[in-house]
């Protein structure tokens, strides 16, 4: 599949793996809708082509994302007085959805796993839109922050449930309560991110996780498993989780790629799974096409 080529991002696939980074490093890779369209995109391309097995997003420069892009001045986040198209587009009834969730919900879909590689400042939307990537490596560099209610505004993207999930509602609250950015160390102590790196060592970091996917698992059951564990997360109880279960393991226990998993174990050599995300998913929830609000 050709790579496209975007406004805001650098796009690349190689050995299996999509890299995927924020490049407007002269705005420290500041958010703005045309990021948002570019990143919704680019998560397209990576669920629709079968050569991608993990996908990483980074940024460009010193910065991962400051944040959305302020120059527009007091008027940044009333998307009312705005009026783009990108926005217009989005809205629901009387409700303009905001840019970073309509992100994260995008990532959230994904049919491929997605590796956050955090090299520098990420605030606002740069820290939120993390929170629907699956596992997050961070430069000892990098710092975070939630800085919402110190810009007279709310969190957004989804975080007031993504980010409680990943660090507990304390944490949360008071990351959020003071807006105050606080370092990679700090980060780690609390669960939001999985190790740091010198930044040298972060993109390679990232690079070994996302190889150790690429090279030894059938990509039908990472989307599976990305979608059941994302998706349960918010289950009311165990039995909704063990339905999905037994549809997935009755489908996946009669493919191709379990006849090859076995085969390869006991025969002592790598596997070579046949079935592929595009066309061979199979379709272990309710109306599993059905996206709303894309």
């Amino acid at each position: 599949m050709a790579a496209p080529t975007f406004e805001t991002l650098l796009y690349a696939v190689e050995d299996g793996i999509a890299t995927i980074t924020l490049h407007r490093p002269e705005k420290m890779n500041a958010f703005t809708s045309r990021m948002m369209l570019d990143l919704i995109e680019a998560f397209d391309h990576t669920d629709a082509d079968d050569e991608v097995k993990a996908v990483i997003v980074t940024g460009s420069g010193r910065a991962f994302c400051a944040g959305a892009d302020l120059s527009s001045g007091g008027g940044t986040f009333d998307y009312k007085a705005r009026g783009e198209s990108a926005r217009e587009e989005a809205k629901v009834g009387d409700i303009y959805r905001d840019g970073g969730g309509r992100v994260t919900m995008r990532i959230y879909e994904s049919l491929k796993p997605v590796i956050c590689a955090v090299n520098g400042a990420a605030v606002g939307i740069g820290a939120t839109m993390q929170l629907a990537m699956d596992i997050r490596l961070a430069s000892t560099e990098a710092k975070f922050g939630f800085v919402f209610a110190r810009r007279g505004i709310t969190p957004e993207a989804g975080s007031s449930w993504f980010l409680s999930k990943t660090v507990g509602i304390s944490t949360a609250l008071e990351w959020c309560y003071t807006g105050r950015v606080f370092p990679a160390q700090e980060a780690k102590d609390r669960g939001l991110v999985r190790s740091l790196h010198a930044p040298e060592e972060l993109l390679p970091a990232a690079r070994a996780l996302a190889r150790e996917i690429a090279d030894n698992t059938a990509p039908v059951s990472v989307a599976l498993t990305r979608q059941m564990m994302w998706r349960m997360a918010g289950a009311d109880q165990p039995m909704e989780a063990h339905k999905v279960d037994s549809r997935a393991i009755q489908s996946r226990g009669a493919s191709a790629d379990a006849k090859e998993g076995v085969s390869s174990f006991l025969e002592k050599r790598p596997a070579t799974y046949p079935n592929k995300v595009s066309t061979d998913l199979p379709d272990i929830w309710p109306e599993w096409e059905k996206k709303e609000f894309r």
